[in-house]
């Protein structure tokens, strides 16, 4: 599996953990109905899930991330 289909792969479920979290506990907490819900849950992914990026360095490719909990970028 290359670097760039790894990084894709941990966006996604990195986004669908915080997605499926927050849309549980808006619909649970909140009065909130409809379309309302999954927009919330999706915005609230968006932002807070951990960013992965394949970057073609002198050493060969390697896997970046990005969080807003986490301070700098890290390799993975």
């Amino acid at each position: 599996m290359s670097k760039k289909t790894k990084a894709l792969v941990y966006n996604l479920i990195g986004f669908a953990i915080i997605f499926f979290a927050v849309r549980f506990a808006v619909a649970t907490f909140t009065t909130l109905t409809g379309l309302w819900i999954p927009l919330i849950a999706f915005i609230v992914g968006t932002v807070l899930a951990p960013k992965f990026q394949a970057v073609a360095t002198k050493d060969g490719e390697k896997l970046f991330m990005k969080w807003i909990f986490a301070k700098g970028i890290k390799e993975v």
